[in-house]
């Protein structure tokens, strides 16, 4: 064990100064991923910042019909909340496939945003990774890569992002609220990740030592058509191989509008903007959906180990909007 110092923050503004001014600090919410990179030497923060006591823990309506999520929710709680689960099906669903029920009671909103890569490279300090030291090499490239990126990747990282949460509220334009040295801003969830190229270190567009205090979700007239789906190893307890989050807007037997996200392929979340440009206006059919998934499959990469992720992502694609297809004909 490796000594820290602890302080628990009174409000955003001291926590953020805290963390600002101490390069090896880091902000506690849940820790269920932070204490286990302490324990493997990933993060040896001298610091802890325990932002569990801050003020940030209520779901509220927004006048739009959208809801503000404040960060320290914890995702037990807002998967099982009436209007999550009623408005927002595919978040609920996301944050159940997630970890498991224990892990979820502790969990926060914005630690799950923040979580690092499974990367087993970034994982093991006995690896070259540039991720955790800059400039080290990307083990995983000519490595073990069946878990990692198809889209975006660059030679410097191959990492894929592990939220289920974060895919759900790609797909519906969420924003992000954070708290920075500088002041108060808004980034949009679908920019809030980093693709990696040659700094993949830097995970987030957030300045350093931000904190984020909330996620605003707008309203969608359709999003009570949407659900996600999660493809992996073993039923429970289990990173995605390959994820979809889709709200589907139908227009008699056409597409009106959509949104699909992809999870565990990218860096970040993938928002699937080509699938998405080639179902407006198309027949609602399992011919339109594999040819909307290929369109958007133009931009893979698939690596020695994960060419399967190409497949899974187009029968992924392809099953999940002809299940919301027939469910909005009962």
């Amino acid at each position: 064990m490796r000594s820290f110092r602890y302080h628990r923050a009174t409000d955003p503004a001291d926590a953020v100064r805290l963390v600002a001014g101490q390069p090896d600090a880091a902000y506690l919410g849940g820790g269920t991923n932070l204490v286990d990179l302490m324990k493997l030497s990933v993060q040896r923060p001298r610091l802890l910042v325990d932002v569990t006591r801050l003020a940030l823990g209520s779901v509220e309506p927004l006048p739009d019909g959208g809801l503000r999520i404040g960060a320290t929710v914890r995702n037990s709680d807002l998967a099982a909340h009436p209007t999550v689960r009623r408005d927002f099906p595919l978040l609920s669903r996301a944050l159940l496939a997630a970890a498991s029920g224990q892990l979820r009671n502790m969990a926060t909103v914005g630690g799950n945003l923040l979580q690092r890569t499974r990367c087993v490279y970034f994982q093991d300090v006995g690896k070259p990774c540039n991720k955790r030291v800059p400039g080290d090499g990307c083990s995983a490239l000519d490595g073990q890569n069946r878990d990692l990126a198809i889209f975006g990747w660059s030679p410097s990282c191959v990492a894929t992002h592990p939220s289920d949460m974060a895919v759900a509220l790609a797909a519906l334009d969420a924003r992000v609220e954070v708290l920075e040295p500088d002041g108060a801003r808004e980034i949009p969830l679908t920019e809030f990740h980093r693709l990696p190229g040659d700094r993949p270190d830097q995970e987030t567009t957030m300045a350093p030592g931000g904190l984020i205090t909330g996620v605003r979700v707008p309203a969608l007239p359709y999003s009570r058509r949407s659900t996600y789906r999660k493809a992996r190893d073993r039923a429970s307890f289990a990173f995605a191989a390959g994820s979809i989050a889709v709200a589907l807007d139908l227009d008699g037997a056409l597409v009106r509008d959509v949104r699909i996200a992809f999870g565990a392929v990218a860096h970040r979340p993938w928002r699937a903007r080509l699938a998405e440009a080639a179902l407006r206006g198309r027949p609602a059919t399992v011919e339109s959906f594999t040819l909307a998934a290929e369109e958007e499959l133009t931009e893979a990469r698939p690596l020695r180990h994960n060419g399967f992720k190409v497949e899974l992502v187009r029968n992924l694609t392809v099953r999940t909007l002809a299940d919301l297809v027939e469910a909005a004909a009962r």
